[in-house]
C-alpha cells in the first residue's frame, strides 16, 4: 500500500505532464512541472522542498511515505478542473507514452485522470483518517528525538539485565548483544520495527528526570514495555487477551505492572487502549521515582512510585537507560522524544503533584512565627540561611505531635544542618528531640569515612539513608519528611530514602542512647552547624 500511493501520485503527475504538452497550455505545463518532482521526489523517498506555482499546494516537504498524496492530488486535481475546462481531454490519448500504463495505450487522458484520482483516493483516505504522517515528525519545543528515523544511531541491544552488572559484560558479548539488535530490529519508513524477538532496543545515554513522548503500534497476543532506567516497566499489554486477565491484561497498558501487588500505579485507572492498527501515544513524566503516565492523552498513573524491581530494598536508580521491550509479538515505535527536567522545574513538578492542605511555616521575609537561635541566622533571597560561624537550633513556635513537611534546602560544599523533630526546646535535638534528620553534602571529601547513619537523610546516630540521590551542591533539593508515630519517612527529590521505625532501633552510633526518640510531640526547627545552608519553601500539614 505505501508504494502504491507515490506510484499513482508518479502517474497522475505524467498524466498531467501529458496534457501540459499536448495543450500547449503554459500554465499547465509549471503546475506539471512541480507536481512531478514532487511526485519522483515522493518514489525515490527524497525529502526536499519544491517550490510550486499554485499557491494552494505550496512548498512542502515529502518522503518516500508521507501520506500528503491525497490531500495533494485533491488539490491537483481541482487546478485541473480549474484551468481545462476548455480542453477535449477525451481527444488527447496515450499512443506515445506508454510507461504510463502499459497495458492502455491509445486509452483517453480523461478516464486514465479518473481511474488513477480514484484510485489514490480509495487507497489513502482510509488511511489519511486514520493515522498521522508518517514522515518523522520534529521534536517539540525542549525535546530531542531519541530515534532519527532513518537507523539505529544511539541505540544498543541489551537484555533483561541489572543495570550494575552491565559494566562488568564483557566486549564480545555486548557486540553479540549488537548483532542480535541489528537482526530483530529494523527501520522501516520511518518506523522502528521489532519481530518479537531479540534483544531489547536500549539507549546510549543514561537519564534521570525526564518528559518522554512515544508511540507504538502492536498485533494481537504482543506483551512489550518501556524499561525506566533500566527497569521494568510501563507496560504494554495485548488488553484482549483473556489468557493474561489474571496478570491484569484486561485493565490495560501503562501501569507500573512490576510494583508490588496492591501498591499505586501497578495498573492503570482506565482502560485507554487503541485497537489494534492504531497508533497508542505515551507520555511520561518521572521525577526521582514519582511516575505519571497518560496514555492517549488520559491519565492513567498518577505520582506514583516506581519500585526497583531489581533489588526491593533499594529505591528506583537516580540514573539508567531507556530499554524498548520485545516479547513475542511485532511491535512498532516511532517519535520518541525526551527532555530532561532541570533541578527547578523538577521540583516544582513535585511540589504541585504533593497532595495535602500545607500551610506555610516561613513567610520568607522574618522570623515570625519562630524561637530560638533567630540571631545566628539571616534571611537571604526569601530563604532562612545559616550564618557562617554560627550554630545553635532555630525551630517553630508551635509544636506538633504527627505531621509532614516539605521544603527545599540548598547545600555549599561541605555543609551541614538538620532538621530538628519534636524537638522539646533544649539541648541537642538528635539525642534529645524524637531525631535529627541529617542535613549534608555527601560528596565533600572530609565526609568521605562517616558512620552511613551520619549523612544526608538519616535519622542521625541510628538509621541509615540511601545515597546519592542529592542534586549537585549549589542546587536546591525538594524534601518531604513524613512523622507518625514511631516512623519517619524522608522523601529527597522524588525518591525515599528513609523509610523507618525509630521504636525498633537497638543499635546506636557509638552506642550512645537517644533518650528523646520516643517522644510523641514537639518543634520542628533547624539545628545549625555553622555551615550556610539554606531552607525556603517550608510547609507543614498535620496529620491529626
Amino acid at each position: 500500500m505505501t508504494t502504491l500511493v507515490p506510484g499513482t501520485v508518479h502517474r497522475l503527475a505524467l498524466l498531467y505532464s501529458v496534457a501540459a504538452r499536448q495543450t500547449k497550455a503554459k500554465r499547465l505545463h509549471l503546475g506539471c512541472c512541480a507536481i512531478r518532482a514532487t511526485a519522483l521526489a515522493t518514489c525515490r523517498g527524497i525529502s526536499h522542498r519544491y517550490p510550486c506555482p499554485f499557491p494552494s499546494l505550496g512548498a512542502q516537504p515529502f518522503n518516500g511515505n508521507a501520506l500528503f498524496a491525497f490531500p495533494l492530488v485533491t488539490n491537483l486535481f481541482s487546478h485541473l478542473i480549474e484551468i481545462l475546462p476548455g480542453f477535449e481531454l477525451e481527444q488527447i490519448t496515450l499512443l506515445n507514452h506508454p510507461e504510463l500504463f502499459p497495458a492502455c495505450e491509445g486509452t483517453s487522458l480523461m478516464r486514465l485522470l479518473v481511474r488513477s484520482v480514484t484510485m489514490l483516493v480509495c487507497v489513502s483516505l482510509p488511511i489519511v483518517l486514520n493515522m498521522p504522517l508518517i514522515a518523522a515528525a520534529e521534536p517539540p519545543s525542549g525535546f530531542t528525538a531519541l530515534f532519527n528515523g532513518k537507523d539505529l544511531s544511539g541505540w544498543h541491544g541489551r537484555p533483561h539485565l541489572d543495570p550494575r552488572q552491565w559494566p562488568d559484560v564483557p566486549d564480545e558479548q555486548k557486540e553479540a548483544w549488537n548483532r542480535d539488535m541489528r537482526e530483530h530490529w529494523k527501520v522501516v519508513d520511518g518506523v522502528l520495527v521489532n519481530d518479537g524477538q531479540g534483544v531489547y532496543l536500549t539507549t546510549d545515554q543514561e537519564f534521570g528526570d525526564i518528559e518522554l513522548l512515544i508511540e507504538y503500534k502492536t498485533v494481537p497476543k504482543a506483551d512489550s514495555g518501556i524499561y525506566l532506567r533500566g527497569t521494568p516497566q510501563v507496560q504494554i499489554w495485548d488488553y484482549t487477551d483473556e489468557s493474561k486477565f489474571r496478570l491484569g491484561a484486561n485493565k490495560g497498558s501503562g501501569g507500573l505492572w512490576n510494583n508490588s501487588p496492591g501498591a499505586p500505579g501497578k495498573d492503570p485507572a482506565v482502560l485507554a487502549d487503541k485497537p489494534f492498527g492504531q497508533w497508542n501515544r505515551f507520555r511520561i513524566v518521572q521525577a526521582g521515582a514519582r511516575t505519571s503516565v497518560w496514555l492517549n492523552d488520559q491519565l492513567i498513573v498518577d505520582h506514583a512510585i516506581m519500585e526497583n524491581y531489581w533489588d526491593r530494598n533499594l529505591p528506583l536508580f537516580p540514573r539508567g537507560v531507556i530499554q524498548l521491550q520485545t516479547h513475542g509479538g511485532e511491535i512498532q515505535w516511532r517519535n520518541i522524544f525526551i527532555r530532561e527536567l532541570d533541578a527547578e522545574e523538577a521540583n516544582t513538578w513535585l511540589r504541585e503533584h504533593d497532595k495535602g492542605d500545607f500551610q506555610p511555616l516561613f513567610n520568607g521575609r522574618d522570623f515570625s512565627g519562630w524561637q530560638g537561635a533567630t540571631g545566628d541566622y539571616e534571611i537571604v533571597n526569601g530563604a532562612i540561611q545559616c550564618q557562617s560561624g554560627h550554630g545553635g537550633v532555630l525551630y517553630t513556635q508551635d509544636e506538633f505531635d504527627d505531621f509532614e513537611v516539605r521544603l527545599e534546602i540548598q547545600l555549599p560544599p561541605g555543609g551541614n544542618n538538620g532538621l530538628a523533630i519534636r524537638y522539646p526546646g533544649a539541648g541537642d535535638p538528635a539525642y534529645h528531640g524524637m531525631c535529627e534528620l541529617q542535613v549534608l553534602d555527601n560528596t565533600a571529601p572530609k565526609y568521605a569515612n562517616l558512620d552511613p547513619r551520619q549523612y544526608h537523610g538519616s535519622a542521625y546516630g541510628m538509621i541509615a539513608a540511601h545515597r546519592e540521590f542529592l542534586r549537585p551542591v549549589g542546587q536546591w533539593n525538594y524534601q518531604r519528611v513524613a512523622v507518625q508515630g514511631s516512623r519517619v519517612t524522608v522523601e529527597l527529590n522524588g525518591t525515599v530514602i528513609l523509610d523507618g521505625d525509630l521504636s525498633q532501633v537497638t543499635e546506636f552510633m557509638g552506642d550512645r542512647p537517644h533518650p528523646g526518640k520516643d517522644r510523641q510531640r514537639g518543634h520542628f526547627g533547624f539545628a545549625g552547624h555553622s555551615d550556610p545552608v539554606r531552607f525556603r519553601g517550608i510547609e507543614i500539614r498535620p496529620l491529626k
